[in-house]
């Protein structure tokens, strides 16, 4: 299934959508055909009540399924964010510093979202969880220890500036940590099984007319396959064409580069 997220959007969609609903409607063809139109018929009032209800039961299954992955992939983006903002954060408390101290920082802020963007987001969207930009973050963590406070000519920014990078550090775990499935095996096995049943369930109707059912079907399978992919889109926010967009981390080493060549 991984291999769908890599390809164009509209055409994973559309792959999906087509072979549930060429699956959906060959099971349909091959019930109809062994059992008879009237037998159908005359379990109709009682098959559409026991519908209707795991149609409920479903329906709260599957909100609950698609809240949870867009709560997750939005909070994935907001991460990602907060992150960039600490890094311009430490980058511009700096200028605070005596040089080379100064410099350091500000090199080391540079080469870190250089790391994150080139390296460590394509890793994640192999689903590879890697810390390769732990190694300018912890340089630069070195170096702060290594200053005295009595040396410095304000206290109160290399305090805040510590802070900031602990900030760093907590959303740069939360990204990568956000990377992995937050849909666990076990809800996935509801979700696929309650969409068979509530497709299999609409092969026990009967109408004047069969390309009405088959098109009644047609349209449940498509509109459950969607929601199910949406649902595994989410679930996968640093992997394929619909993954987050590192738009930030460019931004952020347009302007520090921009700060820079001041």
């Amino acid at each position: 299934m991984h291999f769908l997220l890599n390809l164009p959007t509209p055409l994973s969609f559309l792959l999906v959508a087509f072979v549930a609903v060429a699956t959906a409607l060959a099971g349909l063809t091959v019930v109809h055909r062994f059992i008879p139109a009237e037998s159908l018929k005359e379990n109709q009032e009682v098959a559409a009540v026991i519908f209707s209800a795991f149609g409920w039961v479903y329906a709260v299954v599957v909100a609950f399924a698609v809240f949870v992955t867009w709560t997750g992939y939005d909070q994935a983006k907001q991460n990602l964010e907060l992150e960039v903002s600490s890094v311009l954060d430490v980058f511009y408390s700096a200028s605070a510093f005596r040089e080379p101290l100064a410099s350091t920082i500000r090199q080391a802020m540079i080469k870190y979202v250089s790391r994150v963007e080139q390296d460590e987001l394509s890793h994640m969207s192999s689903e590879n969880l890697v810390f390769v930009s732990s190694g300018p973050l912890r340089e630069l963590v070195k170096i702060m220890d290594r200053v005295e406070e009595s040396s410095l000519p304000n206290r109160v920014v290399y305090s805040e500036s510590r802070q900031k990078m602990d900030d760093l550090a907590r959303y740069r775990r939360l990204r990568i940590f956000s990377g992995s499935n937050t849909v666990p095996p076990v809800l996935w096995l509801v979700l696929l099984s309650g969409a068979v049943v509530t497709v299999v369930c609409t092969y026990f109707f009967s109408t004047p007319y069969p390309w009405v059912q088959h098109t009644m079907t047609a349209a449940l399978s498509l509109m459950l396959s969607l929601v199910l992919f949406l649902v595994f889109v989410l679930d996968h926010p640093f992997t394929g064409r619909s993954r987050l967009s590192d738009a930030p981390l460019e931004r952020a080493l347009v302007i520090m580069g921009e700060h820079g060549s001041r």
